[in-house]
């Protein structure tokens, strides 16, 4: 069995969870095992509703007092107990922060392979699972060695929500009672991870409007907040705009920042340095504005617009309002 472990807090959905779901059902479909979504914590039951519409086998819910509020040795003990149960194979996760928190300890504590921040499947003999190492420069296929289950973390915008094979009818929706040591719990929870007091995570945007080194200072990203006010977008930018303090680190976008995936991404003076792409290629529609036609950003874009941004920006959002 493949199992796909849902996030989610406070019965919201991460919408990473349906790419994973993507990522299973091509793995699926490679190695003709059923698929189940684990979905613990509070709040579970109002998930699996709406992830019952996926084509799957079953969702299971857990919920339990060890769960609520998160923290990796909770999140360890009850789903070490859940894959016990459910015997898989594979177990599948979005690459999110709270996955990286508690993900290497889980497979640590049942001494079975993980890889991850996975961009592709490549079918075989053997499965391997293909991710990018020196910040994006290479990728590698890697094949897990060992008994399962293995354990398998899919990059952000890796696969689209859109590709979600949905079921003639609701899957079947059952509850699992997991047996957790309250007592083994260490840490004392504090506030869910954010990078600044005012964070914002882009992976969950629909929209977003990134500025570049093509901005020139940091007075003209108003052209750029006035496009994503009238998109109903996020701003966000490439590493030299955060650096030097122009926007917030976490409107970072790239490899040592967010990792996006949009409906709509538009660069507007973005150069495309391979950092700043393996943090956004996964948009569904990428627009780029950009002076110059050489730039690398136009390689991936599907909409390109050579010129002044200062001029073409404006005239974009007096349409948009009209």
């Amino acid at each position: 069995m493949i199992l796909v472990v849902a996030e989610q807090r406070d019965g919201k959905l991460n919408r990473a969870t349906w790419e994973t779901i993507v990522g299973a059902q091509q793995l699926a479909s490679a190695s003709n095992v059923p698929i189940a979504v684990l979905v613990p914590g509070a709040g579970a039951g109002s998930v699996a509703n709406e992830l019952a519409a996926a084509q799957v086998k079953e969702i299971v819910t857990v919920e339990h007092a060890a769960l609520e509020p998160y923290t990796p040795d909770g999140y360890t003990a009850a789903l070490q107990d859940a894959i016990g149960q459910l015997s898989a194979t594979y177990v599948l996760l979005p690459h999110t922060y709270q996955t990286r928190d508690f993900a290497p300890k889980l497979a640590a504590r049942l001494d079975r392979a993980i890889i991850t921040d996975v961009t592709a499947i490549k079918p075989g003999s053997e499965t391997a699972f293909v991710r990018p190492m020196f910040q994006g420069k290479l990728t590698a296929d890697v094949v897990p060695l060992g008994p399962g289950p293995h354990f398998v973390t899919f990059q952000i915008g890796a696969f689209r929500v859109d590709q979600v094979a949905k079921g003639a009818s609701p899957a079947a929706v059952r509850a699992l009672d997991v047996n957790v040591d309250a007592s083994a719990i260490r840490q004392t929870p504090e506030a869910p991870f954010q990078q600044a007091k005012q964070a914002v995570d882009l992976s969950q945007a629909e929209r977003i409007v990134s500025v570049g080194r093509g901005i020139k200072e940091q007075t003209n990203i108003e052209v750029a907040k006035k496009l994503a006010e009238a998109l109903g977008a996020e701003i966000a930018a490439s590493r030299p705009i955060c650096d030097a303090g122009w926007l917030p680190m976490e409107r970072q976008v790239g490899s040592s920042g967010q990792t996006v995936a949009p409906k709509l991404y538009v660069a507007l003076g973005i150069s495309g340095a391979i950092q700043h792409l393996v943090g956004m290629k996964g948009a569904n529609t990428i627009v780029a504005i950009n002076k110059d036609p050489d730039a690398p950003i136009f390689e991936i874009a599907d909409y390109g617009i050579v010129g002044d941004l200062f001029e073409i920006v404006p005239a974009m959002v007096a349409a948009l309002q009209k």
